[in-house]
């Protein structure tokens, strides 16, 4: 049976890289070795690293003075490595879920950090608005995408100070402009590869501005320095990451990418919205394409688990919703081809006619 994967992370990843992540474990260039044995001072490996970060700059259109860099730790360890090389004294943050929650804890151990806003009183259901962003802050964090609540901010802000994004869960999903953010960075296992690498985005002349003593793994200036080098990199999750880069611009690049998963999450709203045993958790203006949140509707909420089989029983995997939250979760990463939207469309209506 054919599986459609929702899962929030780890999650799918093109067949494409795949199959030719597969093919380079088993052979690397032909090197006659391994992609997991084989040197990453390689002229083979040197290779991927260099195509990987030109591909980050020419999807996104990244602008001269700005630096790609691939490092381990995941975003959680962003949470930390940011204020340390980029705040002086003070920072703002938007407070719009748990991992934001985690990046504003952590920012408090070096400074200052003011909350201008949160969403935690309705259960992030909404990204707040009219919020005051102080402009004596040395930085203002946002996270584009929250995976567990389901919301997404899906513009560029213009906030007067430099702007920070977390966007481990939506980026290439939709055109950026990278000269309205001084950071950008993200975990790989949503859009992009295995967990095990983590990419940052970063304009050149935010760095060394603290006044503060760095070590030497968690400055940022290190891994530019050394182009990701500085130590041995996740040679795995950097090749794959190379494959699903190579994969998106195949497919026509982020602006087409966002057409379609514009179409994928209208198919499943739109069920949501139509679907009487359904609803939705977010307020509509702040819905995420990429981690749709439903539940079941007053008066069906006993049918949760049997949903959930229904789905299984159809190939429909990863739809329970975080554990904090409960309810369903699709997450629709670039990814996802649109038969498995309507393949969960479909699972849903059958399921609301058993139960008429």
């Amino acid at each position: 049976m054919k599986k459609h994967n929702f899962y929030a992370g780890p999650s799918i990843l093109p067949q494409f890289t795949i199959d030719e992540t597969i093919k380079a474990i088993q052979e690397f260039a032909g090197s006659g070795l391994s992609l997991m044995e084989i040197s990453h001072r390689s002229k083979e490996f040197v290779a991927v690293m260099d195509e990987a970060t030109a591909l980050f700059k020419e999807l996104l259109n990244i602008p001269e003075g700005y630096s790609v860099i691939f490092l381990g730790g995941g975003a959680s360890l962003q949470f930390a490595m940011l204020p340390y090389n980029l705040m002086k004294s003070k920072a703002a943050y938007l407070n719009t879920g748990e991992w934001a929650s985690k990046a504003l804890k952590e920012a408090k151990n070096f400074g200052e950090v003011v909350e201008v806003a949160s969403s935690k009183d309705k259960t992030f259901n909404y990204i707040p608005k009219d919020y005051k962003v102080p402009q004596d802050a040395d930085y203002f964090h946002i996270t584009t995408n929250n995976t567990i609540y389901g919301t997404e901010i899906r513009k560029d802000l213009e906030v007067g100070i430099p702007l920070v994004a977390d966007m481990s869960s939506d980026i290439f999903s939709r055109p950026i402009n990278v000269s309205k953010y001084a950071l950008i960075y993200g975990g790989a296992q949503k859009n992009l590869a295995p967990a095990g690498v983590t990419f940052v985005i970063i304009r050149n002349d935010m760095l060394g501005k603290t006044g503060r003593t760095i070590p030497t793994m968690l400055n940022y200036q290190t891994h530019i320095d050394k182009e990701s080098m500085f130590n041995t990199p996740p040679v795995v999750p950097v090749f794959a990451a190379l494959q699903t880069l190579k994969w998106l611009k195949a497919q026509g690049g982020v602006a087409a990418m966002e057409k379609i998963n514009i179409r994928k999450a209208n198919l499943l709203y739109d069920e949501i919205d139509r679907n009487p045993m359904f609803k939705g958790t977010v307020a509509k203006e702040d819905r995420s394409l990429m981690n749709i949140c439903f539940v079941m509707n007053e008066g069906f909420e006993a049918h949760e688990k049997d949903f959930l089989t229904f789905a299984s029983e159809r190939g429909l995997v990863g739809l329970k919703g975080h554990r904090s939250v409960g309810g369903f979760r699709a997450s629709t990463y670039n990814a996802l081809p649109e038969e498995s939207v309507k393949a969960l469309v479909n699972a849903m209506q059958e399921f609301e006619k058993t139960k008429a």
